[in-house]
């Protein structure tokens, strides 16, 4: 069976001078611990982090909305507390997923997330960073018989 012109086969790409990219490494880009931008719709937003999970059902993120991605930037640099927000998406909300990534000289956000605070994203992103620091439940919750009284 021949394909047709409409049909979208997937075809390597190389730069010329530059080698072949590694194949492992295209075949499955969207793995935990990747930066990415996720275009979500019904309500329409953006949201800006790392992948926790992706699954049929979602996707898991540690990050923040795009459009408070500049405030973000400030805050971290001038040391004030930042916990990311965790968050699940439904799959039926995702209408884009796209590394981040820079395009031609235009730098990624996570780029300029390290240009404007000195941290690397997948570092400050990353849960297990905020766990030591964040108060436990235990501690800040009330227990149910000391409210009673």
């Amino acid at each position: 069976m021949q394909a047709s012109p409409g049909d979208n086969l997937p075809m390597g790409k190389t730069v010329l001078g530059e080698a072949p990219q590694d194949r492992s490494s295209l075949s499955e880009p969207f793995m935990p611990g990747a930066l990415v931008i996720a275009t979500l719709c019904n309500p329409r937003e953006k949201f800006w982090g790392m992948i926790l999970a992706l699954a049929a059902e979602g996707l898991s993120l540690s990050g923040a909305e795009l459009a408070s991605f500049e405030d973000l930037t400030v805050m971290v640099r001038d040391g004030e507390p930042f916990t990311p927000a965790v968050v699940f998406f439904p799959m039926h909300r995702i209408e884009r997923l796209e590394l981040d990534l820079s395009d031609g000289s235009l730098p990624s956000l996570s780029q300029r997330f390290l240009t404007k605070t000195g941290l690397e994203p997948a570092t400050v992103l990353a849960p297990q960073a905020h766990a030591a620091t964040a108060p436990s439940v235990a501690s800040t919750t009330p227990h149910a018989s000391k409210e009673r009284a």
